[in-house]
C-alpha cells in the first residue's frame, strides 16, 4: 500500500505541473462547456440546454481523461525511456497501472465537480440527485476509457504522433455521440455508426442518471457495452503493451 500511495503521488505531482496535460486534461471540457453554455440556450431533446450539454461534457470529459490522457502519457513515457527505467526498480507492474488508474479517477473526479459548480453558477444547471449512482458511472467511465487508453498505448508507434492519433479518435467520437449536442439531425448512417461507439453508450448512462434521475443499475444493457469496450481495451493493451521504446 505504501508502494501505490508514493507512485499515486507521484503521478499526481507529475500530471499537475505539466501544464499542457492540466490544461488538455483538466481544463478544456470546462472552456468547451462555458463556450457551448454561452451559445446554446433552450432545451436539448427535451431537457434544458445547459443540463443537456453538462450531462454530454461529462461523457467527454471520461473519455478525454481516461482515453486520451493515458494513451498520450505512456506513449511519451515510454519513447522516452521512461517506462523501461520504471520496470528496472522494485515497484510492481501492477501497482504502476493501478496508480495511474487511481491518479486518473482523481481528476475526472474533480473535474466533475468543477463542471457541476460551474454550471450552478453560471448557467443555473441542477444538481444530481442520485449521488451514488453519479460515482458508479465516473468509475465505470475512467475503468472502461482507461482500458481503451492503454490499448491505444500500446498500439500508437511514436511520441511526436501520440497526440494527433487521439484527437483523431477522440473529437469523431465526441461529435458523432453528441457530447456537444443534439445527434437528432445527423444522417441515419452517422446515427447507427453512433449507437456501436462506446462514448453513446456512456453518454446514455449518464443522462439517465442526471437528467432523468435514474438508478445507475437500471442501465444494464449500456453497461455491458461500455464495460465491453473496456475490457477489449485491457486485452489488446495484454497483448501489445510494450514498455521498451520502439525501434525506429
Amino acid at each position: 500500500m505504501s508502494l501505490l500511495t508514493h507512485q499515486l503521488r507521484t503521478e499526481q505531482l507529475v500530471f499537475w505541473r505539466n501544464r499542457e496535460s492540466a490544461v488538455f486534461i483538466f481544463i478544456f471540457p470546462l472552456l468547451l462547456f462555458l463556450l457551448l453554455g454561452s451559445v446554446y440556450n433552450g432545451r436539448i431533446e427535451g431537457h434544458p440546454a445547459a443540463d443537456a450539454l453538462l450531462a454530454g461534457l461529462l461523457g467527454y470529459g471520461a473519455a478525454n481523461t481516461a482515453f486520451a490522457g493515458i494513451a498520450i502519457a505512456l506513449v511519451i513515457r515510454r519513447e522516452s525511456g521512461l517506462l523501461k527505467r520504471l520496470r528496472a526498480t522494485p515497484l510492481p507492474q501492477p501497482v504502476y497501472f493501478a496508480a495511474v488508474l487511481a491518479s486518473t479517477l482523481i481528476v475526472f473526479t474533480l473535474q466533475t465537480v468543477c463542471l457541476f459548480v460551474m454550471g450552478r453558477v453560471l448557467f443555473g444547471t441542477a444538481w444530481p440527485t442520485e449521488i451514488f449512482s453519479l460515482a458508479l458511472a465516473v468509475l465505470l467511465g475512467v475503468g472502461a476509457f482507461a482500458g481503451l487508453g492503454f490499448a491505444a498505448a500500446s498500439l500508437i508507434r511514436s511520441a511526436e504522433g501520440s497526440s494527433a492519433v487521439v484527437n483523431l479518435i477522440l473529437l469523431p467520437l465526441a461529435f458523432l455521440s453528441g457530447s456537444f449536442g443534439s445527434t437528432r439531425d445527423y444522417p441515419q448512417v452517422l446515427q447507427w455508426i453512433a449507437d456501436f461507439l462506446p462514448l453513446e453508450h456512456y453518454l446514455n448512462i449518464v443522462d439517465a442518471i442526471y437528467l432523468d434521475k435514474e438508478h445507475f443499475w437500471t442501465q444494464g444493457g449500456q453497461i455491458a457495452a461500455v464495460a465491453a469496450w473496456g475490457l477489449a481495451g485491457y486485452i489488446v493493451a495484454a497483448r501489445y503493451f510494450r514498455w521498451e521504446p520502439r525501434e525506429r
